[in-house]
């Protein structure tokens, strides 16, 4: 894991949370607001550590929780529990294709609202639920898997534009004759 790719998970999650909250365009025209916490939470549980999830989890659970009407720190759990979830089996996973990343967009998207509200439950608050917020759950699922892919390729772009490729070392030198039997 290179510390590039670390800094630019750190930095899209950021400027998702900040562009939520202050450029009302899409939230006012779909009447629900997207969370693009979710399909970044994919992105690193994917490419990163767990240790990168983690502080994700709590810095994007802050942030969000800092700039909406949540409490703070409800976030955080379930994005981790997201986070967590995809990373413990990312070698089964098929990162590259698009149809996998928009199904686990829809999941991630779908499921941390889920989990927000049933610790809003749970913790005995009391949080406005209704017609209305089945369609912002929606809203949010559909926005969230869509963007997943186009997260995916904006991040692996960046990581190409701006980071090394791997170096391959190997002993093996193509113009090398291997003399096979006795001589």
């Amino acid at each position: 894991m290179n510390p590039l790719n670390t800094a630019l998970i750190f930095a899209t999650a950021f400027l998702a949370v900040f562009g939520e909250a202050t450029l009302p365009g899409l939230r006012q025209l779909l009447g629900a607001q997207v969370d693009l916490l979710p399909a970044i939470m994919v992105y690193a549980a994917l490419n990163a550590s767990v240790t990168v999830v983690a502080l994700l989890a709590v810095a994007g659970g802050l942030w969000f929780d800092a700039l909406s009407a949540n409490p703070l720190g409800i976030s955080i759990l379930p994005l981790f529990i997201v986070g967590w979830g995809i990373r413990s089996q990312r070698e089964f996973i098929l990162r590259e294709l698009s149809f996998a990343q928009i199904v686990l967009g829809t999941v991630a998207s779908a499921s941390v609202p889920g989990l927000t509200v049933l610790l809003l439950l749970t913790g005995g608050k009391d949080p406005l639920l209704g017609w209305g917020s089945l369609w912002q759950w929606l809203v949010m699922t559909a926005g969230g898997a869509l963007a997943t892919p186009v997260i995916f390729a904006l991040l692996d772009r960046c990581n190409r534009t701006f980071g090394y490729p791997p170096r391959t070392e190997s002993s093996f030198r193509p113009d090398r004759e291997i003399l096979r039997g006795r001589n």
